[in-house]
């Protein structure tokens, strides 16, 4: 695999069942990725992009065919391989924030770094720098249940840029969001790609928010197509 491309993927299929029982999600897909680039990953319910997501980030297997994430086949690693490489190259944001309750929003950015071996200080540094950057400067020992909707979000894209991934997978991240909150949240989630360079690759139903990227994949009947 070219070492230019973040993501590789070739003849990916995925079925579940077995004979006549066999339902085909995933047929021929074909992607390639390059650093820095923006993808809006769009499809009706059901067409298959959580499952391509999954496989995308190491979560899930393929029937056939291969994937490379920065130049690591995924489709040759064991789970404990495929964990590592996500915990040093690899940022998530969910619809529901996932954030832990028990933690505060400073903890919570802190704790994928303190689980990668960085130090407390250097960590805990870099976790307030992010959420000052994000506006919640005044909110650091604010527990998630303080926290407004957007807020919580916030926290969660700070979470996920803190290991400065090269690659970020978000599942519609503003679908629990009025449209002014999805709207601030969209502004930052762009705006922290550009200044890190991070590669995003979004699932989302909103029209509005996948015209923001570089490029529109849509998922339909278990193939990937591209829309000019």
């Amino acid at each position: 695999m070219p070492a230019e491309n973040i993501l590789e993927v070739h003849r990916l299929s995925k079925s579940v069942g077995e004979g006549e029982h066999q339902l085909s999600i995933l047929t021929g897909v074909e992607l390639v990725v390059k650093p820095a680039e923006t993808i809006a990953l769009i499809g009706e319910s059901g067409s298959g992009k959580s499952t391509l997501l999954g496989i995308l980030a190491g979560l899930d297997d393929g029937s056939e065919g291969e994937v490379f994430l920065l130049d690591h086949p995924l489709h040759q690693m064991d789970e404990e391989q495929r964990a590592d490489l996500r915990a040093k190259s690899v940022g998530f944001v969910f619809q529901s924030f996932m954030l832990v309750p028990t933690l505060n929003a400073l903890e919570n950015v802190q704790l994928p770094a303190l689980l990668r071996g960085e130090s407390d200080r250097q960590s805990r540094q870099q976790a307030r720098e992010l959420l000052d950057q994000l506006g919640l400067g005044e909110r650091l020992t604010h527990m998630p249940s303080q926290l407004s909707g957007g807020e919580q979000q916030r926290v969660a894209l700070a979470r996920a840029f803190s290991g400065r991934p090269a690659l970020l997978f978000a599942d519609e991240p503003t679908g629990n969001l009025d449209r002014k909150t999805g709207d601030r949240i969209a502004d930052l989630l762009f705006s922290l790609n550009r200044d890190l360079a991070t590669t995003l690759i979004l699932v989302t139903h909103d029209e509005q928010l996948a015209a923001r990227c570089d490029r529109r994949l849509r998922m339909r009947d278990g193939k990937l197509w591209e829309e000019v």
